[in-house]
């Protein structure tokens, strides 16, 4: 076998990973003028932190957080990254994720810089639990209140992230106990 095929061999193969993550409880008897407005929950205040925890327990933290800006969802990336010891001011709010259908999402994922191997994508039901079973084989059909899936793909390039490419690596959410 010829030197450079053993070094191919032994290089570490690249991948790109996706946590997504559906908003924390929001509070529905709430003044907000619009849905758009609604903050979180006493319970969404508190499941947040605990899920960036159960994730900083495992050493799986992203590099960048991509939020919808709307309250709840803004402010539940804003609790992951005071957990992640991210600042605030650096999470990129993509409007296009409040409302936004798999389709959509495929392509804000698609957009995102090379240089990031590990994201978070904090949105909205009905589309992030759509996303989810689009990108991978899941078992996940309503993702619950800040519910979170990690998933992996094979590739180095998030232009090549499409519908099917996808591996589910951890599923979890506020209310399993498995922990």
């Amino acid at each position: 076998m010829n030197r450079t095929w053993v070094q191919l061999l032994t290089l570490p193969t690249m991948a790109k990973k996706l946590l997504l993550i559906r908003h924390a409880k929001s509070d529905w008897d709430t003044d907000a003028k619009s849905d758009f407005d609604r903050p979180l929950n006493k319970r969404g205040n508190k499941d947040a932190p605990k899920m960036a925890e159960r994730l900083l327990d495992k050493h799986i933290i992203p590099q960048l957080l991509v939020s919808s800006p709307a309250v709840r969802a803004l402010s539940t990336a804003k609790h992951f990254a005071e957990i992640f010891n991210i600042k605030k001011k650096e999470i990129q709010e993509e409007p296009a994720i409040y409302e936004a259908s798999s389709d959509t999402l495929l392509s804000i994922v698609n957009g995102v810089e090379n240089k990031y191997d590990f994201i978070a994508l904090f949105g909205h039901n009905p589309g992030i639990t759509n996303f989810a079973i689009d990108l991978c084989d899941t078992n996940v059909y309503d993702m619950p209140t800040c519910g979170l899936i990690l998933i992996e793909f094979p590739f180095d390039d998030w232009k090549l992230v499409s519908k099917g490419t996808g591996e589910e690596k951890l599923y979890d959410f506020p209310k399993n106990e498995d922990d």
